[in-house]
């Protein structure tokens, strides 16, 4: 039977002003409907994300506020309507959890493109007025289409990061064809998504050049995640010994940064698909004009993409660079995110230290 009354207060971590310091918050969930699933959290990613709506960056932001959007744990409960997914079940959360359902976007699949807009986890309006609160808590009620099945014998604090680092780039990986055995991948930025774009380059038979400012991640770029190469940027030798050589660039990295020095690097017809953020975009238009280059935008991925890259990291055995913390580590670890220190993913142990 649907609950029809509150679910029992839900425990969280919250921003509660634009300082961004994220205290010990009690708020209530909505109760279960007929077609949701209540979720206990076990693991939680941190993203940049939650740095940038705690502190109000884009002046947005709806206090308190509870972030997290990299979510994984273990089904309590079922609406009576629920099919694929039963108590028990090792679950995950993304970005978004609603959308209107019947636009094109929805229907193919693609619901973070709907046409109203999809519902974000976190510091967003639900349909029913309320504002979603996030995975820095101990359990989420979703509609069971926005929540993805993870196989049993994956972890869970590896699971959690797939669920926005690994999404946004095995996306534009997927439908600008970039898993071709035996074309060449060039990455720029190493971090939590970048370094999950050298991992899917490896599974997909690529060979993996890691484009970067500085040497410091050199080795790390090359024992520890694989990548076949490593050119530093500055270094115009370098970088003119790659000239032309690369299928494709997926540039992860969201400070502004040059643009036309690496359109040198693509072969004639290539594909440069940015999903960082940087504050502008310029680049001579002579630069994807005479190589029949193709330059793409994206962000996360569809639900039918999120499930299957769920199960293709399950199948082949790929994990993120994961960083295990406790969650009276959060403030820290959103200030080493800030300043870029960490390796790769900080994970939040929901489970065994939010009391």
């Amino acid at each position: 039977m649907d609950s029809q009354t509150k679910t029992e207060n839900c425990l969280g971590w919250a921003a509660t002003d634009p300082t961004g310091v994220l205290s010990p918050y009690k708020f209530s969930r909505r109760p279960l409907g007929s077609d949701d699933v209540s979720i206990k959290i076990t693991h939680c990613g941190v993203c940049y994300a939650d740095v940038i709506w705690s502190r109000n960056m884009l002046g947005d932001s709806i206090y308190p506020l509870v972030p997290g959007h990299e979510i994984a744990g273990i089904v309590k409960e079922v609406g009576s309507n629920v099919q694929g997914i039963k108590v028990g079940d090792h679950v995950g959360v993304g970005t978004y959890v609603n959308s209107c359902r019947n636009c094109e976007y929805c229907n193919d699949g693609i619901e973070v493109q709907c046409v109203k807009g999809p519902v974000f986890t976190f510091n967003h309006i639900d349909v029913d007025g309320t504002v979603t609160k996030g995975g820095y808590s101990s359990h989420i009620v979703v509609h069971e289409r926005y929540c993805f099945k993870i196989p049993s014998n994956y972890p869970l604090a590896s699971a959690a990061p797939l669920l926005c680092a690994g999404i946004t780039v095995y996306t534009p990986m997927m439908r600008y064809n970039m898993n071709q055995p035996g074309k060449s991948l060039g990455v720029i930025g190493l971090g939590g998504l970048g370094h999950m774009a050298v991992k899917f380059g490896k599974a997909f038979g690529l060979s993996v050049t890691v484009l970067s400012t500085s040497t410091s991640k050199k080795e790390e770029a090359l024992s520890l995640l694989g990548a076949d190469n490593f050119i530093v940027t500055s270094d115009q030798e370098q970088v003119k010994g790659l000239s032309k050589s690369l299928d494709f660039i997926i540039d992860t990295a969201s400070g502004d940064h040059p643009f036309d020095p690496y359109w040198s690097l693509l072969k004639s017809a290539g594909v440069y698909a940015l999903v960082g953020f940087p504050s502008e975009i310029k680049f001579s238009p002579a630069s994807l004009n005479m190589g029949m280059k193709t330059f793409a935008g994206s962000v996360t991925g569809g639900t039918k993409m999120i499930q299957e890259m769920i199960s293709f990291c399950a199948a082949r055995k790929i994990y993120p660079q994961i960083e295990v913390i406790p969650i009276q580590y959060a403030n820290e670890a959103l200030e080493r995110l800030v300043k870029k220190d960490v390796k790769y993913r900080f994970v939040i142990d929901i489970e065994n230290t939010l009391k």
